[in-house]
């Protein structure tokens, strides 16, 4: 096992600029990560998988207001800054960049990035504008640090397609690497928000991956069709009176248009509130062959 080291903190944009800046004036291979810490194993493993490509690691930490509604939990949102340097210090980041609000949305700022159509999907119809807080800070993020590899889980499904869509449309040279999602034990979906759950909650939200899983068996068994597969995955939501969903469709991964028979790959994408607790799943169904 590696022996843990002392991660470098950086605060600012030019102290962040500086660093990776010196790095590839070294040769070195810059991997990223952007969090809002509250890490997981979600979060540990995509930190792994820069470290294994990577000949430095940089991992944001900021809790971006941008992405957040007015209605939503941006202020209530775990802050556990010392565990997580902590972790990243067992996991041999090189850097994190840990920047206060102002830094990165300093007075007077009025630009926003946006990716039209895309962002409009999804998340995007019930939280207005969180997408555009999402590609805003990532591309700022981006230019900051201009990594070669940027890592992303594949929970964040629709983020990382309109992410891979930003950065083919503005010709930012960064390669975007998806890793798995990491589950719990009882396939739960590992997210930061899963600590607001109460106990009952916690139960109750393991009917996001039930949902997913049955669609996939359906699949599995030779289902293609997206009405009949999604009437299977509501009638897992309907048995859990503590669920509210927000969405389930059946899309493509790169547009997240709507699949209305499964001849190529598809992503089941769920949203879901348990509680005051939203979350979200999906899963990748590919035909045999492709």
């Amino acid at each position: 096992m590696q022996a843990s080291k002392s991660v470098g903190i950086l605060t600012t944009v030019d102290e962040m600029r500086a660093a990776a800046r010196a790095a590839r004036q070294r040769s070195k291979t810059l991997g990223f990560i952007p969090t809002m810490g509250a890490l997981h194993e979600g979060h540990l493993s995509l930190i792994r998988s820069a470290g294994a490509k990577c000949d430095a690691v940089v991992v944001s930490i900021f809790v971006n207001p941008l992405q957040f509604g007015p209605n939503e939990d941006f202020f209530r949102y775990p802050r556990p800054f010392e565990k997580d340097l902590a972790l990243l210090e067992q996991e041999s980041v090189d850097f994190v960049f840990a920047p206060s609000p102002e830094e990165m949305y300093p007075a007077g700022a009025v630009t926003c990035v946006e990716v039209k159509r895309l962002s409009e999907k999804l998340c995007g119809r019930s939280r207005q504008g969180h997408f555009r807080g999402v590609t805003t800070i990532v591309s700022k993020l981006f230019n900051i640090i201009q990594p070669n590899l940027a890592f992303f889980g594949q929970k964040d499904a629709a983020q990382v397609a309109i992410i891979r869509r930003m950065v083919k449309d503005l010709n930012i040279p960064v390669e975007i690497v998806v890793c798995p999602i990491v589950r719990e034990p009882d396939g739960l979906a590992m997210s930061s928000r899963n600590a607001y759950l109460s106990e009952e909650q916690r139960k109750s939200a393991l009917v996001l991956s039930a949902a997913l899983r049955h669609m996939e068996e359906a699949f599995e068994n030779g289902e293609r069709s997206s009405k009949t597969l999604l009437s299977a995955g509501v009638r897992i939501f309907e048995q859990e009176p503590a669920a509210k969903l927000d969405y389930l469709e059946i899309i493509d991964p790169d547009t997240l248009d709507d699949v209305n028979q499964l001849s190529k790959p598809a992503l089941v994408a769920v949203a879901a509130f348990i509680g005051t607790t939203r979350l979200i799943d999906n899963v990748l169904l590919r035909p045999k062959g492709l």
